[in-house]
């Protein structure tokens, strides 16, 4: 903000310019804090988010991968994934294949049973079946036939043909008579009429009652005394069968405690445990002691066998080669025994294939390398 006095344009008083420079001293008092304190928190901000918020967001990151990603990833990779690919071979191995098989071997033999039992057994049974509902059929038609058609073609025929035309012939009396023969025709219909109620009742209702009344509710009746009987009976055989079949078990439980169970029960605790123990006192712990020191005097056995491969083989080596100059022959392993073992001789100090002494070398000394003592 430039704050030196300027020249004023054109167009503008003194008193504009006087005002202008005292109110640009006061918004400058103002926002110079403001901005600084903006500049400082972007400054801050910026700094912040540089060594605190970006590398908490990245070990956040790293920790929310560690924590939900990478185990949800490795149990999805190696726990989930064979653990399906386990699981569909196990169904495949104990729910597919099973099916085809059963489906192969079972439904498939199945159903050509059932379809040779339907052409062998149900359709003759079915063929003999509609025969006799086609015979029951027929027989129920001609009953029907002769107790019901056969009646009435009669009674049409040698009554109410007769009836009607004696209608029709007093019809035209009376039209020719008048009104003298209206009681006639009268009681002539209520003569009709209740020959034909009489004879309708007789053939059909009254028949049909008397199956009804001594035939149909007899049997009826026998049939659900029959059925109230067995339902009855079967109950009480139920229940008697359970108290049976629960009296057999219990004493088949008390035969077998007394005569297995109690019995094997007090030879393991009045036999089998001092057996045990005496056995484990006298027998497996003496015999556990003597393994342990066979197997020390086998160890130890051992031990001396080596030492005196060892010291046989050195000894071999020295009297082939000799020791080495300056090198002291080690003393030889004692084996272990109860004898008292000798002192070792000193070893001697002597050139490979050289006498230590003034003296020559002859055929006659035991000088050599091979034959020296």
């Amino acid at each position: 903000m430039d704050l030196e006095k300027s020249p004023a344009p054109a167009g503008e008083g003194c008193l504009v310019v006087a005002i202008r420079l005292p109110v640009r001293i006061v918004v400058l008092v103002l926002v110079v804090p403001v901005r600084m304190a903006w500049d400082a928190s972007v400054v801050a901000g910026r700094l912040l988010n540089d060594t605190v918020l970006r590398p908490l967001g990245r070990a956040l990151l790293w920790v929310g991968r560690a924590v939900f990603v990478w185990p949800f990833v490795g149990l999805w990779r190696y726990v989930l994934v064979p653990l399906g690919k386990g699981l569909a071979w196990l169904g495949n191995v104990l729910v597919v294949l099973p099916a085809l098989a059963f489906h192969r071997f079972v439904l498939i033999p199945l159903g050509h049973a059932l379809a040779w039992v339907y052409a062998r057994v149900l359709t003759p049974v079915g063929q003999v079946l509609a025969a006799f509902v086609t015979g029951v059929g027929a027989g129920l038609a001609w009953l029907g036939r002769y107790l019901v058609v056969v009646p009435s073609v009669w009674v049409y025929r040698w009554v109410l043909t007769p009836v009607g035309h004696a209608i029709a012939w007093c019809g035209k009396g009376v039209l020719w008579c008048g009104k003298g023969f209206v009681w006639l025709v009268t009681m002539i219909v209520t003569g009709i009429g209740m020959a034909l109620y009489w004879i309708t009742r007789i053939l059909l209702v009254l028949p049909a009652l008397a199956v009804w009344h001594w035939v149909l509710v007899p049997v009826g009746r026998v049939l659900a005394v029959v059925a109230r009987e067995a339902g009855t009976a079967l109950g009480h055989a139920w229940r008697v069968a359970g108290h049976l079949s629960l009296a057999v078990g219990r004493f088949l439980g008390s035969v077998f405690r007394w005569v297995f169970v109690e019995p094997v029960r007090w030879v393991y605790r009045s036999v089998l445990t001092p057996v045990g123990h005496v056995v484990r006192d006298l027998v497996l712990r003496p015999v556990a002691e003597a393994a342990r020191a066979v197997g020390r005097a086998g160890r130890q056995t051992l031990a001396a066998a080596r030492a005196s491969a060892r010291q046989a083989r050195a000894d071999f080596r020295r009297m082939l080669l000799g020791p080495p100059a300056g090198e002291a022959v080690p003393a030889p392993v004692p084996a272990p025994s109860a004898e008292p073992v000798a002192e070792p001789r000193k070893p001697q100090l002597a050139h490979r294939r050289e006498p230590t002494g003034p003296e020559t070398r002859t055929l006659g000394s035991s000088t050599t390398a091979l034959t020296k003592d």
